[in-house]
């Protein structure tokens, strides 16, 4: 419970949960995290030790450096991925859902056979059973059928799987715009928006096409 200046209650919004793990696609987790900050959603991030590898990598930056960035947006808060008794590994603990990004073929079959020996897994794991919106995008390609299998069962169980595809019928010139894209259906999946932002909406063919 806070306080405000004149001693009234004063209840925070609860947080979307950002779980990064080990499969490429850093970028898409930068840009959710951005977005849901400049939408003034307050962040808690969990990464696996692989996540962290890739993030190196392909971001050229450590998530701590990120954590500092993010900050200037909005209210972020990481917790390691062995702290399993972290607030979002409890029911208890009232979040807005969740979004795995990317996620790895990996958590995807420990999330879809309810293994929750890490934080990503255990957040994963409760936002189910409490019926809260968990949003998964998978990167692997090809798909083998254990992997389309564990989609799909856990689809049945109310998550939405999101694959980072591009929408080519919106033309976008560059890798930016399709990857802000995703991040404002990520949004959209996880009712934190009603709507997508107008020039990601298709309007039927342009004239002359």
């Amino acid at each position: 419970m806070l306080l405000d200046t004149s001693n009234q209650i004063v209840n925070p919004s609860p947080p979307i949960v950002v779980g990064i793990t080990g499969a490429s696609g850093a970028v898409m987790a930068d840009a959710v995290i951005r977005t849901l900050l400049l939408c003034d959603v307050p962040v808690v991030t969990t990464i696996s030790a692989a996540g962290r590898l890739v993030w190196v990598e392909e971001m050229d930056e450590s998530f701590g450096i990120a954590i500092e960035r993010w900050s200037d947006f909005g209210s972020i808060n990481n917790h390691p991925i062995g702290e399993l008794n972290a607030p979002i590994a409890s029911g208890t603990f009232t979040t807005r859902g969740m979004v795995i990004v990317p996620c790895s073929m990996t958590t995807m079959a420990a999330v879809s056979n309810g293994l929750a020996d890490n934080l990503v897994r255990r957040a994963a794991d409760v936002t189910i059973k409490e019926k809260r919106p968990l949003v998964i995008i998978p990167r692997e390609t090809p798909l083998n059928s254990i992997h389309l299998e564990n989609m799909a069962y856990l689809a049945n169980q109310g998550v939405t799987i999101l694959p980072p595809h591009p929408p080519f019928y919106l033309k976008h010139t560059g890798l930016d715009e399709t990857i802000d894209f995703l991040a404002e259906r990520t949004l959209l999946a996880l009712k934190i928006s009603d709507e997508l932002p107008d020039k990601y909406v298709y309007r039927g063919p342009r004239d002359g096409n």
